[in-house]
Formats: C-alpha cells, sequence, structure tokens
C-alpha cells in the first residue's frame, strides 16, 4: 500500500512541474497573488484533478466510441489558446502596474514604502480580485486535466492495480502530489514577484514580461503541435 500511495505520489508531482504548459499558466497567476500565491496552485490542481476525474469516468464509460486522439487533439489546442489569452493578460498587467510610495515618520526618523497598482487605481484595493484569480487557476486546471496525457499518468497505471483500494489509494496520492508540487511552485513565484516588486518597477516588469512572453510561447507552440499533428 505505502508503494502504491509513493508512486501515484511522485507521478502526481512529476507531471505537473514538467509541463511547461502547466507551469507558464499557473506563474502568471501566481504572480498576482503574491499574498497568497499558493493558493492560486492548490486550485489549478484541484482542477487538474477535477478534470482528469471526469476524462477518466468518460475513457471508461465510453471507451468503445470515444475518438480519444481527436478529442485529446483539440483540447490541446485549447490549452494553447488559454495560454496566449494569459500571457496577454499578464503582459498589459506589466505595463500597467505603477510605483506608489508611502512616507513614515517615527520619531526624528523616516522611512519609505511603496507598492505597485493598476494606473487606474490611485491605491489599491484591499483585495487584489482574489475570487476571480480563484476562478480562473480552477478554471485552467480543470482544462489541463481533461487535456492530453494527464488521463494516461492518472488513469493508466490503476489498470495494474489488483484491487480497488489501492487504486483509491493512488489516485488520492496522484492528487496530493500534484497539490503540493504546484502549491509549492506558486509560493516560490509567488516570492520572487514580491522580492522583484521591491527593487522596482522596471525589474517587475521584465519579470512578468518573461512570464507573459513565456505563455505566449508555450501557447503558440501548444496551437501549431497540435494542428501539425493532426494535419500529419
Amino acid at each position: 500500500m505505502s508503494l502504491v500511495a509513493l508512486t501515484g505520489f511522485l507521478a502526481g508531482a512529476l507531471h505537473v512541474v514538467s509541463g511547461p504548459d502547466h507551469l507558464t499558466a499557473v506563474a502568471p497567476l501566481a504572480a498576482a497573488s503574491t499574498r497568497a500565491s499558493w493558493q492560486s496552485g492548490l486550485r489549478w490542481a484541484c482542477g487538474h484533478s477535477l478534470g482528469v476525474v471526469l476524462i477518466g469516468c468518460l475513457l471508461y464509460a465510453f471507451r468503445s466510441a470515444l475518438p480519444v486522439e481527436a478529442y485529446s487533439s483539440w483540447a490541446e489546442r485549447l490549452v494553447g489558446v488559454t495560454l496566449c489569452g494569459i500571457g496577454v493578460w499578464t503582459l498589459r498587467r506589466a505595463m500597467s502596474r505603477r510605483l506608489h510610495i508611502h512616507t513614515h515618520a517615527h520619531g526624528d526618523s523616516q522611512h519609505v514604502h511603496f507598492h505597485l497598482h493598476s494606473e487606474r487605481t490611485a491605491h489599491p484595493p484591499a483585495a487584489a480580485s482574489p475570487h476571480a484569480h480563484a476562478h480562473a487557476a480552477f478554471g485552467i486546471g480543470t482544462l489541463h486535466g481533461l487535456a492530453g496525457s494527464s488521463h494516461f499518468f492518472a488513469v493508466l497505471p490503476t489498470l495494474a492495480l489488483p484491487s480497488l483500494v489501492q487504486v483509491v489509494i493512488y489516485l488520492t496520492a496522484y492528487t496530493l502530489g500534484t497539490m503540493l508540487a504546484m502549491a509549492g511552485f506558486a509560493e516560490v513565484i509567488g516570492r520572487v514577484v514580491t522580492a522583484t516588486s521591491r527593487v522596482g518597477l522596471v525589474p517587475y516588469r521584465i519579470l512578468l514580461g518573461t512570464l507573459a512572453i513565456s505563455a505566449l510561447g508555450t501557447g503558440a507552440y501548444w496551437i501549431w503541435a497540435t494542428g501539425w499533428a493532426a494535419a500529419s
């Protein structure tokens, strides 16, 4: 049982951190939620797990009628389009940030605090649209779970397991591995973005621009690769 759990955990963690489409999708969302960046990764992983379960059920129920290759190709293209959308959104966010400085006096000494906010607001709101980010992360994770090889990583190994208990243990461990790995990645991204924003506006824009270009490039490649594969 422990070997099944360990295998499932490692398979889930390796799958999410080895996918450039996963990382380039979560990184901009984590960068936009620096106060609790790990939550973006966790919500993405929850959506991803839901997508894996859904596609697994579909494959099992309609395994003789479902055109898996055609479905997977179109789902991958949709992932590419979504990544391009994330890239454009992140690029706009990077260019719209402004530096806001506060000066505080404590007795005879003064110190400065600064933060970044949209050019359309004089001061950032108390909560920078965490609700919208939560839905986006969960929805994108679900799309990733429905597309590509996720179902093969999660579902096919269970066919070799002799008992239902082992199947449940494997899938549970797979889900936990997915959640912990992506939450950790998102937290690292959030901390890097926060540290960069304290250096200044230009480094912050460069970092977000890099994330945006990564998402756009990965999305464009995903669309091209799936289209080429379908044509061939």
